[in-house]
């Protein structure tokens, strides 16, 4: 796909493919620098590419928002706050055998869900690194007081959505990874957090016999045992990569990276 930069107006306008020099890391830098689930995801994938973007200013090219798994979420988050306002249990709940169990109400739950202007964050000891996301959702349990991660999910697929099949995707690795960066920042929050998250998955009905517009969506809830004991480390390694004068290995399975090998040996022949 290519894409042509449009400024507010819907007008075309010049693609640097740098960002400010103020959104830059520099190495050793006093100052505090944010670092987004996405971008520790970014690490995850690729240290280059990471590199590139967060140390050199490299902007990648955008991609199509999802606006259709977006209108998912918005439509789940009111009827959650209505649940939330109310202090009682959504009407999945019951379905699944969850019990004891309401939407988290808290002054700060707006914020927590702003992936842009707020989320959740985590202010790393000793470091300038400032940790936040932005989560879909958050429910607690009423008699141990402990919070739940939730994170609603959007597909279209004709099989079963079972915990296994859902969770030994290879597709779906990263939103495990999602999910323990949400409560890696809770527990440093100095919340107590329940050892079991739930994806929200809303899959979509590709079997009915028409469209007649609208969508059925079979809704599922898959437990997950989420898992933070890895991610320090991989926190102290994405630091280093930051403070480091080396440009990272190119991951062998990274398409940016091919990409951008294969225009460049091109271009120059």
């Amino acid at each position: 796909m290519i894409n042509l930069k449009r400024n507010t107006k819907g007008e075309f306008v010049e693609a640097k493919g740098l960002r400010r020099d103020a959104s830059i890391y520099k190495p050793f830098q006093k100052e505090v620098f944010k670092i987004s689930r996405g971008k520790f995801s970014d690490f995850l994938a690729c240290r280059r590419c990471f590199y590139l973007d967060r140390a050199r200013g490299l902007i990648s090219p955008s991609v199509p928002g999802w606006t259709l798994n977006s209108t998912t979420d918005i439509l789940l988050k009111k009827e959650f706050d209505i649940c939330r306002e109310r202090q009682e249990p959504h009407r999945i709940f019951q379905s699944f055998g969850i019990t004891n169990v309401v939407p988290f109400q808290h002054g700060q739950i707006d914020h927590w869900r702003d992936a842009l202007r707020g989320g959740l964050e985590y202010y790393m000891a000793d470091s300038n690194i400032l940790l936040h996301g932005g989560i879909d959702d958050i429910w607690v349990n009423q008699e141990t007081q402990q919070v739940i991660v939730a994170d609603y999910k959007s597909q279209a697929n004709t099989y079963p959505v079972t915990p296994h099949s859902y969770l030994s995707s290879s597709y779906h690795q990263t939103y495990k990874v999602q999910i323990d960066f949400y409560v890696y920042l809770l527990t440093n929050m100095g919340f107590d957090v329940l050892d079991t998250a739930y994806f929200y998955v809303c899959n979509a009905n590709r079997n009915a016999d028409n469209f007649n517009g609208k969508l059925e969506f079979e809704e599922t809830l898959i437990p997950y045992k989420w898992d933070i004991g890895w991610i320090p480390d991989e926190i102290n390694n994405m630091v280093a990569v930051l403070n480091s004068a080396d440009l990272p290995s190119i991951n062998p399975a990274c398409e940016n990276c091919a990409y951008s090998h294969q225009r460049s040996r091109l271009e120059n022949n």
